[in-house]
């Protein structure tokens, strides 16, 4: 697979790898390694949800309402 970036991504990609301590492949490969990671992760709890909702296993909307804010504060 071969992807292409503007000459000005490239030197932003390059201006990070050489501050991060890599090359920008390196770096490239990690960040799209991070993100196939987050969306299995990602898949995976959306699925489990599934599975709970289907046992009939809901939260009420206050408590909801409550974690997200407590995600959003931390």
């Amino acid at each position: 697979m071969e992807v292409h970036f503007t000459p000005e991504q490239e030197a932003q990609l390059a201006h990070i790898a050489t501050r991060s301590g890599t090359d920008p492949e390196h770096l490239v490969k990690d960040a799209v390694l991070r993100l196939l990671q987050e969306e299995a992760r990602f898949r995976a709890a959306v699925q489990e949800g599934i599975v709970q909702a289907d046992r009939g296993e809901f939260i009420e909307e206050e408590d909801m309402d409550a974690r997200f804010e407590e995600m959003l504060r931390s």
